[in-house]
């Protein structure tokens, strides 16, 4: 056997859902640049379990079961109100919320194709409702129920701040939506179809990937990066910044990715996204340190920025508080998370690496008392 660490390049599975090929990014064939600048969020969702863009009538009808399935047990949001707010990371809640979600389904461990799907609608239409409620509740609001005649990237962003938001706010979470969906066999999509492999249910796979999302070398990035952001202040500050972070070597938070060379073909959508909103909100400071920083790295270390690093600043103009990023991630991520769970169960195989192992050679056991 020869390890290869972290699995870096290793072929773990074969999945007709998403592909990285040449530093292109494809959802079932479907280049990421045609979909983010002209798909819905929900035609995603139906193109990544379904394998084909819907029709109309398919796409009202995946519509129509988000919303009627949006709204979460009263007992789940009220289980927000007993965690200790002030030290609970949003992810944190979101984990726990997920996996308590899961006692309240019937069909939870009812492992039919039909029952998963529908499992897996009812997990998509509430992550945003999750996620929302407990960003109010933290704060000593009440949650804002779902409305039926929004899509999911209005909807999330009403609920959210109580307010139908604009054209122009809601093309943006749309589009960070539709780029964050599937991303092929990443760390917390490995994570899911590990867990039900096992033939455990969706719930506990979903729950396990939020787990490995929270980590700040996955979704945990962009937060990061806001976090950078704020620190440096002003567009004046970015150079001595960033020259002494590179002199000591350290990590810029929002660059680089392990499967593309050329760069992340996703990041220029959030880029212009950034620069439109920026402008609108009167903070452009944002998108123009944002630029700066990408010259800085990109020239003196060759490594452009990912997905993380531009959407920043898109939900920070779109007033979002910053240890939500990740969690908005998920939001989105859950889709593609639910489709490889509905393909690792179709066609099973329990996922059981080896190890290779360096400890000590083999030895005698001394008893107790000789020790």
């Amino acid at each position: 056997m020869s390890v290869t660490k972290g699995l870096e390049g290793v072929v773990a599975t074969t999945s007709s859902i998403s592909s990285i090929i040449d530093d292109t990014l494809t959802y079932v064939g479907y280049n990421i640049d045609d979909l983010a600048e002209n798909s819905s969020f929900e035609e995603v969702v139906y193109l990544l379990w379904n394998r084909r863009l819907p029709n109309t009538l398919e796409l009202e009808d995946l519509k129509i079961q988000l919303a009627a399935n949006a709204s979460v047990p009263e007992e789940v949001l009220n289980h927000f109100k007993t965690f200790p707010i002030d030290k609970v990371h949003p992810m944190a809640a979101l984990r726990t919320a997920v996996s308590y979600l899961g006692l309240f389904d019937e069909e939870a461990d009812n492992a039919t194709d039909e029952a998963n799907l529908r499992k897996a609608i009812r997990l998509q239409a509430k992550m945003p409702t999750l996620v929302a409620a407990f960003a109010r509740i933290r704060k000593g609001l009440e949650p804002v129920a779902p409305r039926k005649d929004l899509g999911v990237a209005a909807n999330f962003l009403y609920m959210l701040t109580g307010e139908e938001p604009d054209s122009i706010a809601e093309e943006a979470f749309n589009k960070a939506l539709v780029l964050h969906a599937d991303h092929e066999l990443n760390a917390s999509t490995f994570t899911a179809r590990v867990c039900v492999a096992t033939l455990s249910d969706i719930y506990s796979g979903i729950t396990s990937a939020i787990g490995a999302l929270k980590g700040p070398l996955h979704g945990g990035a962009n937060e990061q990066v806001m976090k950078m952001l704020t620190e440096i202040g002003s567009v004046e500050n970015v150079e001595d910044y960033i020259n002494q972070k590179l002199a000591n070597k350290e990590k810029i938070m929002g660059f680089g990715h392990r499967v593309y060379r050329k760069g992340d073909p996703r990041a220029k959508h959030l880029k212009a996204m950034s620069e439109k909103l920026t402008k609108l909100t009167g903070e452009p400071k944002w998108y123009e340190m944002s630029v700066k920083i990408e010259d800085l790295v990109t020239n003196q270390k060759n490594i452009p920025p990912n997905v993380d690093f531009y959407s920043a600043s898109v939900y920070h103009s779109l007033g979002i508080e910053h240890d939500l990023f990740t969690p908005i991630f998920a939001v989105s991520r859950v889709s593609g998370w639910l489709a490889h769970i509905l393909e690792q169960y179709a066609n099973n195989r329990l996922i059981r690496p080896r190890a290779e192992y360096n400890g000590p050679g083999m030895q005698s056991y001394v008893r107790l008392e000789d020790r």
